[in-house]
């Protein structure tokens, strides 16, 4: 006889409490499939109604909060193999995944909507901005607010920083300075160049990552407060499988999400970067709650991985792929930032080459990235 039943006056037991807690943590799993489910069969009905603002801002909030919430648990369960396999392999599968989503958004906007050449350098510009000063700067202020001075390993921050710089100068800047192709833009031959380049730098860096060098990237000596990670209750296998599970309907709700966004920037006249801002912020926010976590624990070595190797694998790979994604459906790319922002970028990379090369941090770098950050987000609507 159930025990509940047996004694006077106790409560009936609540459905599923005889589920696993380990499958009460899921709920948004089936949501996911659901909203998948539904923009599969229904998505062509749902999109008519855009034309009206509250239909569309309904829509994009639907799909935007499922795909966030769901890129958050790519994360959850991204740490849970970190835990499980130690870094960088936890770290590099989180960031593999977002920029993923990353690529897979930004395809997805480019043959949806009309042609929008600046895209793809709006939403790496955004998201450089959003990691290397937003995350940065909230990771910093929280961290030091809880911990009061910070350490991590200092090579790592060296190495993720020397392929970072150029990268990007290659990428954003240097266009602007060709004569070989439209302002802004490279010539073929120049964009097989950067492609070669910037994934063989990746595929370089991940060599020392993963091999001689993966010291590096491992916490630096512990402070008195830091805090040990726990061990996921879950198994390795579990936590992969949930994760690519999670992932593959965030990979078929980018692609939806696409419409509205695209029809907000041309229907109503916002703002061009506005849109590359939503794809960075999408594929940036799951990444920054991990590293403010990371950091409000006293492991700022998680973080730094997390943030500086987001920015790599933006630049290294999401590059290169639009580049060819471009070629292969004829959209054309143009890259070179305007003079506001090349501004922005110099003066965001020599404030982080100066704040990382002590191998220690404090409130007062997070208080100077956050009001870089600030600043971007003024100049997209005043610059």
């Amino acid at each position: 006889m159930d025990e509940a039943a047996a004694v006077p006056g106790a409560a009936p037991r609540a459905r599923g409490a005889g589920l696993p807690p380990a499958l009460k943590a899921e709920w948004l799993l089936p949501l996911s499939l659901l909203t998948a489910l539904a923009f599969l069969l229904f998505g062509n009905a749902i999109f008519a109604t855009l034309q009206n603002p509250v239909a569309l801002f309904l829509v994009f909030l639907w799909l935007f909060l499922v795909v966030l919430f769901s890129a958050l648990s790519v994360v959850r369960h991204a740490e849970a193999v970190a835990a499980r396999l130690g870094e960088p392999y936890g770290t590099l599968i989180l960031t593999l995944s977002i920029t993923g989503i990353e690529i897979i958004g930004i395809t997805a906007v480019m043959t949806h909507g009309g042609p929008n050449p600046t895209l793809v350098r709006d939403t790496l510009f955004s998201v450089i901005m959003i990691i290397l000063n937003g995350m940065v700067g909230l990771s910093l202020l929280f961290g030091a607010w809880r911990n009061r001075e910070q350490q991590f390993n200092l090579q790592s921050a060296n190495a993720y920083l020397g392929v970072v710089v150029p990268l990007a100068t290659f990428a954003l800047v240097m266009p602007n300075f060709t004569q070989a192709g439209p302002p802004g833009t490279y010539s073929l031959p120049q964009q097989t160049v950067l492609v070669v380049m910037s994934v063989g730098l990746y595929v370089v860096f991940l060599v020392l990552q993963t091999g001689r060098h993966r010291g590096y990237f491992r916490e630096a000596e512990e402070g008195p407060h830091h805090e040990a990670r726990h061990a996921p209750k879950a198994s390795l296998g579990v936590s992969i499988a949930l994760l690519l599970a999670y992932l593959a309907p965030v990979v078929f709700l980018v692609d939806q999400l696409a419409q509205p966004i695209d029809y907000l920037i041309e229907t109503l006249a916002a703002p061009a970067p506005l849109g590359g801002l939503t794809m960075a912020l999408l594929v940036a926010t799951p990444e920054a709650i991990g590293a403010v976590r990371a950091a409000r624990a006293n492991n700022l070595q998680r973080s730094v991985n997390i943030f500086l190797g987001s920015v790599l694998s933006t630049i290294g790979l999401t590059v290169p792929a639009m580049l060819v994604i471009s070629q292969i459906i004829g959209r054309p790319v143009v890259l070179g930032l305007e003079h506001t922002d090349i501004v922005m970028l110099v003066l965001t990379l020599a404030t982080a080459i100066i704040t990382f090369a002590s191998g220690r941090t404090n409130i007062l770098q997070g208080a100077v990235h956050t009001l870089l950050f600030v600043c971007y987000v003024l100049l997209i609507f005043e610059g």
